[in-house]
């Protein structure tokens, strides 16, 4: 079974063709991290969606978004070179790039209001 799960950041927009018997496909890169620091990778991964979902969805995955992705992963070579590929299965569009945002900056957080717990509030369990 060949069934891998990624998370990261599309590289460029999707694009929508037609094969010639008239199938549509979208394909797009997906560039997911690994450790942190000086000792970061980032491996680029060549997206394919295809049917009615790839017409659907091409028009929703932009540069800078951050999208899960399931599917089926393979390699294929051309000039030498080595690329990974994934047969999307499942997509989730989980962020869009905001406007000014760095895009390995991370998202602003809120501090947890906290309050003063009075001696009646303390559950005796």
């Amino acid at each position: 079974m060949n069934n891998c799960a990624f998370i990261g950041r599309v590289g460029k927009d999707a694009v929508l063709r037609h094969t010639q018997g008239g199938d549509p496909v979208a394909g797009w890169s997906l560039a997911t991290d690994a450790g942190y620091g000086e000792k970061k990778v980032t491996t680029w991964i060549d997206c394919s969606l295809w049917g009615k979902r790839a017409e659907k969805l091409a028009e929703f995955i932009k540069k800078g978004d951050r999208i899960a992705v399931v599917g089926e992963l393979s390699t294929r070579e051309h000039e030498g070179k080595t690329y990974v590929t994934l047969k999307v299965a499942e997509v989730t569009l989980l962020g869009e790039k905001k406007e000014g945002q760095r895009q390995d900056a991370p998202a602003p957080r809120s501090a947890p209001a906290t309050r003063e717990i009075e001696q009646d509030e303390i559950i005796p369990f």
